[in-house]
């Protein structure tokens, strides 16, 4: 095939028309000016189907880590829960070459996400242990994983305590009549604390609604 022609499209990104390749007459490829630059790519002269296939494996694989990139400077992501969202897009081989090759740069570390994340939904969501597993493992992380964090979190944290807190500031104004009662332990179940733990911090209240 020949470069037939090489021209600007949109920002950085340029057209190149190759022309002379089996049945096709013409094809428009749309590459990074960096990758064309980078490859010695230029108008006349004679590149392989192979080597346009590459060109455009190197364009996807810059807008895969890109993408990567923004996603991650918005929150932290784990390995799985940022390949997922690459795959969207992209093939298979190019979300594991950026995600291998962030891993390896530190961007994704998955013990770190994961301590962060126990901690946020501990302290600042106050949500229970089972709870707590539960959206770690939505987000990809391996059991090995949470429970390493969540171990690490239990040698400071003092769930009783903490449940005790959580309704003394938002649910103790419900605990008037028994609909109240069942409100509350509904809410607390929700948001993964076990019967156990919800009976024993209701048991400080005087619950008795007996005529």
């Amino acid at each position: 095939m020949t470069v037939s022609d090489i021209s600007p499209f949109k920002g950085s990104m340029m057209c190149v028309t190759l022309s002379g390749g089996g049945l096709l007459q013409e094809m428009k490829i749309y590459i990074h000016s960096d990758i064309i630059r980078q490859s010695g790519i230029s108008k006349g002269m004679e590149i392989s189907e192979e080597e346009a296939d590459r060109l455009i494996y190197l364009n996807d694989l810059r807008r895969a880590r890109e993408r990567a990139l923004y996603l991650m400077e918005s929150r932290d992501h784990s390995y799985r829960e940022l390949f997922d969202k690459l795959e969207k897009n992209y093939s298979e081989e190019i979300c594991f070459e950026v995600c291998n090759r962030l891993a390896e740069m530190g961007v994704i570390n998955d013990r770190r996400y994961a301590e962060k994340l126990c901690r946020q939904l501990f302290e600042v969501k106050k949500l229970g242990r089972y709870r707590v597993k539960q959206e770690m493992r939505l987000r990809g992380l391996t059991p090995e994983i949470i429970e390493e964090a969540m171990e690490n979190f239990s040698e400071e944290d003092e769930p009783a305590l903490r449940l005790e807190k959580l309704v003394e500031q938002k649910y103790e104004r419900y605990l008037t009549d028994r609909k109240g009662v069942l409100k509350v332990k509904n809410a607390l179940v929700r948001k993964g604390y076990s019967f156990g733990e919800i009976k024993e911090v209701l048991e400080l209240y005087d619950l008795d609604f007996d005529d």
